[in-house]
């Protein structure tokens, strides 16, 4: 018989264990994660957050990134984000995820099944998907106004109420650049949201927050609003994304966890190890035992489950383990764990500009970066402002055109890389284009509104309106077809203005036209005053290039002035017998190309300067002084590049400056940030004051931080802060107050003087993402050159204490300028078939001086959205800052107002109802009880039968208003 062999003992084995284990081997592997969300009292509480930073445009446009277009660029694909995410939290209901930009969920929605779209409303309304933030982006915090927030955010919340019924409670700014006082108190408090979370601060305020436990506090935005409108406030310990070593996209070097005992490299207890110890130094800079991890940053989740798979596991294995314990989240829940600790916070106030991430690289370019951008965006905002009014008097179509395309397309110009100038050069184009598109069509709207408001009903009947008005988009390079065009014989020019105020005003309106025979009436018939002005030479060539620069134009002004070699040198107000000297001069800083030992360059983003220098006359500066009844105006050609208009305006108190710079030259290889300067006599002890998104005045102390001791690198660059309506320095007898058109970046960097930044192009890239050097350039002909814009800017000098009126008033102004449109008439007869004059609230009343409409729109189901706010701060001025009112009726004079229900500022749930869910949070060295806290001012009830609305100082008021709309306008 055959003898046995033996066998070698690994041999043995392992044909033992085959044949033990057979197939059933692989299931033997098989582990249950346990992923039920707890948090265990005692012990460090760790917050998963799963998310997705998703811009909405930067180095994609929008639709690129969503739909995965253009992935030469970055491979980066929403639709896939939300395809993914979806299936993965259905497949496990303990599985959380936050979503913040409405503007990619809208396009992701339309189009789902109504199957899909049934499941996607479970998971909302189980909190496994939470609608963060809930605006139409992410918007910026340095560059936008304050309306333009609230519009964007406004359409996000209303987006997410009707679809969902859902309320977003916490606001998530993770990646803007710096943030205002405005998000804390307006788009953060008065939003209803409980708290507010971002990641990007200054390095050395981090460093100092780390140390001491601050990184999460209580933050009051506004001084006159105060604890009655603050926000829980936490900032991230480094980033948006989460700790390193816990990345688990598709290609990323995170190692998974192996917990497969029939697999290689089994590292389960590594890995816990790894969780724990990053765990423990977040809660060293923590306070309670609650830290919150973003698992997620730009463009994540494409693959959800590589994500998913990885957080089940550490949740299973951590709390197995048991030294600290996780669970999946979201910054509510977190944000109510915080609150249930009891704890008491450091207060914050003012705002967190300027921000810098390194020594050399403060984030204070983009602050003017794209200024013909910037001005493009604040003109349309200023229009459909108007536009909005105009469609509700007329009442909104249900077909036809309407405004909702420019509001869309202006929504995402707020994005933090969009109105910022952050974003490349074919993005820009495209935000233009949508913005392009969006006017064309509300410029129909605002023709038909008009053309039915001018119209006398019994010359139409209740009929379609016959009146065609034109508009003139490009009446800021002085273009206007229906105003220029030659008139046939016993033909006359109409011109209707509409003021969307609410106030009465007196402006001069500039309009071109081609002949000097010209003869100017009113509605009445009597000829008015009016002046022929020559065209400025950079008008003139704007002209010839048909190009779009956004300005704002206005009227205004009175003052005289003594010139010496193209500057003013003395500011003369006989009106307020002010007397000072002023002069103001053009320079530009070269920007740093990055090859000195810091390789830090100014770009799109970080402004770095390398030298200051004034820019040189290349002759005798030329002047043109024109005189008339209305104005003077002198015209300066500084050089070849830099040219200006300084006009003053009879019975007005402030000059007005209108500047052209470009194409800013280049050809030296040194990129040029230009800028302007006021500089005065005056002794105002470092310090300035600059607005927050338009709204309130913070002070600023150059190379001075309140938070921290500023170690000072950058002089310039870090004592530059945003403005968006103006900036203002003051001496114990005056004060001097320069007003803006668009988003610039200014400051004081000596004593007596005002510095703005108005243009800049540049040859290197900052290296903060965009790849793409600024450097903007229109080519007309198949010839390429640098971008020139148009601007203006607007200043005054007021004694001490007086100057709040013209910046809150003409500051209104600026932003909502007079709305023109033109139209023919044969001979005389104009009025025999219109109406002279039409006002939309009652003609026998005025908005208080100190009080704005800053929405009137008639929504979808009917429904009137009003906001009013209130343009002074408290102490701001001795006459309007205090408390004033608004009678409803006089708003609505031709219409019934059956119910006013107060919403809160984004009209997603009624003002009392948000007030009672409010989190009360506890301050260190706070007061003891709720009767020793400083009354904070605040407008009282609406009277339900006078409908009397009060508003206190920086308050802003939202109400939806049931009307009837029986009664019809008169004519």
């Amino acid at each position: 018989m055959p003898m046995a062999m033996p066998m070698p003992m690994a041999i043995t084995l392992l044909f033992a264990f085959v044949l033990a284990g057979g197939v059933s081997s692989a299931e033997s592997s098989y582990v249950e994660y346990n992923t039920t969300q707890r948090i265990v009292p005692g012990k460090i509480n760790v917050h998963l957050v799963p998310h997705s930073h998703d811009d909405v445009g930067w180095l994609k446009t929008v639709d690129q990134y969503y739909f995965g277009g253009n992935n030469t660029i970055r491979g980066a694909c929403v639709q896939n984000v939300l395809d993914s995410v979806i299936s993965a939290l259905l497949e496990d209901q303990n599985r959380k995820f936050i979503y913040v930009e409405m503007a990619f969920f809208q396009r992701w929605w339309r189009q789902q099944s109504n199957a899909k779209k049934a499941k996607v409303k479970e998971l909302v309304n189980s909190g496994q998907l939470e609608f963060i933030n809930g605006g139409m982006c992410m918007h910026d915090e340095a560059t936008p106004h304050y309306i333009d927030l609230i519009d964007q955010t406004t359409l996000g919340h209303k987006y997410i109420k009707d679809e969902f019924d859902q309320i977003p409670r916490v606001g998530w700014q993770i990646d803007p650049f710096g943030h205002s006082a405005v998000q804390a108190y307006l788009l953060g408090a008065e939003l209803g949201f409980d708290s507010l979370f971002f990641a990007r601060i200054d390095y050395q305020d981090r460093a100092k927050r780390l140390k001491e436990k601050t990184l999460e506090v209580v933050w009051q935005g506004s001084k006159s609003l105060g604890s009655s409108s603050q926000i829980f406030t936490g900032i991230f310990p480094r980033h948006y994304d989460p700790p390193d070593g816990f990345t688990f996209e598709m290609n990323d070097v995170s190692p998974p966890i192996q917990d497969d005992v029939l697999l290689f490299d089994y590292n389960v207890q590594e890995r816990v190890n790894d969780f724990v110890a990053a765990a423990l130094a977040q809660a060293n800079v923590t306070r309670t035992n609650h830290i919150m991890w973003t698992m997620g940053t730009d463009f994540r989740y494409q693959y959800a489950n590589s994500w998913f798979r990885q957080m089940d596991k550490f949740i299973h294995y951590v709390n197995q383990d048991g030294r600290v314990n996780a669970l999946y989240s979201t910054p509510s829940i977190y944000t109510d764990a915080k609150y249930a600790a009891n704890e008491q916070w450091p207060l914050k106030i003012d705002d967190f500009f300027p921000y810098a991430d390194k020594p050399n690289a403060y984030w204070t370019g983009y602050f003017t970066s794209r200024p013909a951008f910037k001005g493009y965006v604040r003109v349309l905002s200023a229009y459909y402002l108007a536009a909005r009014q105009l469609e509700f008097f007329k009442g909104r179509s249900t077909s036809g055109p309407n405004t909702d395309a420019l509001a869309d397309a202006l929504a995402i110009a707020q994005h933090h890389d969009a109105v910022s100038g952050t974003q490349r050069q074919h993005v820009a184009a495209d935000y233009a284009l949508r913005l392009s598109i969006g006017y064309k069509e509300v410029e129909k709207v605002v023709a038909s509104s008009l053309a039915f408001l001018a119209e006398s009903r019994s010359s139409t009947g209740q009929g379609n309106s016959v009146t065609s008005f034109q508009q003139c988009p490009l009446l800021n390079i002085s273009f206007c077809p229906p105003s220029e065009a030659a008139l046939s014989s016993g033909k006359n020019l109409v011109v209707i203005i509409y003021n969307s105020l609410g106030w009465k005003r007196e402006e001069t309106v500039r309009i071109p036209v081609s002949t000097e025979r010209v003869i100017v009436k009113d509605s009445e018939g009597r000829e008015i005053e009016s002046q022929l002005l020559p065209i400025s030479n950079s008008t003139s060539r704007f002209r010839c290039l048909l190009l779009v620069s956004a300005l704002i134009l206005l009227q205004l002004l009175k003052r005289q002035k003594a010139l010496d070699e193209g500057k003013l040198l003395r500011y003369v107000n006989i009106k307020n017998s002010v007397t000072a000297f002023a002069e103001q001069s053009y320079g530009y800083y070269s920007g740093n190309d990055g090859t000195d030992k810091d390789p830090q360059a100014s770009g799109a983003y970080v402004f770095r300067p390398n030298g200051t220098f004034s820019t040189k006359s290349e002759n005798q500066t030329r002047l043109t002084v024109v005189r008339g009844p209305l104005l003077d105006e002198v015209h300066q050609q500084l050089n070849s590049w830099i040219s200006q208009v300084t006009r003053v305006y009879k019975e007005k108190e402030h000059a007005e400056v209108e500047f052209s710079i470009g194409p800013i030259p280049v050809n030296d290889g040194i990129g040029k940030e230009i800028i302007t300067q006021i500089t005065t006599t005056m002794t105002t002890n470092k310090t300035f004051y600059t607005d927050s998104n338009g709204r309130d005045f913070i002070k600023r102390i150059r190379d001075f931080r309140k938070d921290w001791e500023l170690q000072v690198n950058q002089p310039i660059a870090g004592n530059y802060y945003p403005i968006n309506l103006g900036i203002y320095v003051q001496d114990n007898s005056t004060e001097l107050s320069v007003l803006v058109d668009r988003s610039v970046g200014g400051s004081s960097l000596a004593d007596g003087q005002i510095e703005l930044m108005l243009h800049r192009r540049l040859i290197h890239d900052d290296v903060r993402g965009v790849g793409e050097v600024l450097n903007e350039t229109v080519c007309v002909t198949e010839e390429c050159d640098g971008l020139t814009i148009i601007g203006k800017f607007y200043l005054r000098i007021d004694h001490i204490g007086e100057g709040a009126k013209w910046r809150r008033t003409v500051g209104q102004e600026i932003y909502s300028p007079l709305l023109l449109a033109f139209s023919e008439q044969d001979g005389d007869d104009w009025m025999s078939s219109h109406i002279p004059t039409f006002s939309g609230i009652d003609p026998y009343y005025s908005l208080p001086d100190n009080i704005a409409i800053i929405t009137l729109q008639e929504l979808e189901n009917g429904k009137v959205l009003l906001r009013l706010a209130h343009l002074y701060e408290a102490g701001e001025d001795k006459d309007y800052s205090v408390m004033a009112s608004v009678e409803l009726k006089k708003l609505f004079p031709n219409k019934k107002i059956k119910k006013v229900t107060e919403m809160s500022l984004s009209a997603n749930q009624v003002r009392g109802e948000m007030e009672k869910r409010r989190l009360a949070w506890k301050v260190e060295g706070g007061f003891a009880g709720e009767e020793s806290k400083p009354k904070v001012a605040r407008g009282g009830p609406l009277d339900p039968t006078k409908l009397l609305v009060e508003l206190a100082p920086m308050e802003i008021r939202t109400f939806l208003i049931d009307v009837d709309y029986i009664q019809m306008l008169g004519g």
